[in-house]
């Protein structure tokens, strides 16, 4: 399974133009625009294990960085700021690491 059976290519392009700039990227736009978040929590899911690079169940800081390059192997790799940020965002409880819930 890849992200396009799930998410529109059109969408994800979409997504990525609007946070090519360094320092640009809101996760909240990014899922509105991919069309993440108009998806169920079952494909949520699925887009999810796809992201966790290393099927560890979590998506670490390290993992973040390089968000958008999983959706487009040539999308830049986030700052450090970008990454804290998404990650203090997702972080609900305070472990350094993004569940699927």
């Amino acid at each position: 399974m890849s992200l396009t059976d799930i998410l529109s290519p059109s969408d994800i392009a979409a997504a990525l133009r609007d946070c090519q700039a360094p320092d640009s990227f809101s996760p909240k736009k990014f899922f509105q625009i991919s069309g993440m978040s108009k998806k169920s929590s079952s494909q949520i899911k699925d887009i999810f294990r796809i992201l966790d690079n290393d099927q560890s169940g979590f998506i670490e800081e390290d993992e973040l960085k390089y968000f958008l390059q999983r959706f487009e192997c040539g999308a830049r790799v986030l700052t450090t700021s970008e990454t804290k940020t998404f990650l203090a965002a997702a972080d609900h409880d305070g472990d350094g690491k993004i569940g699927a819930e």
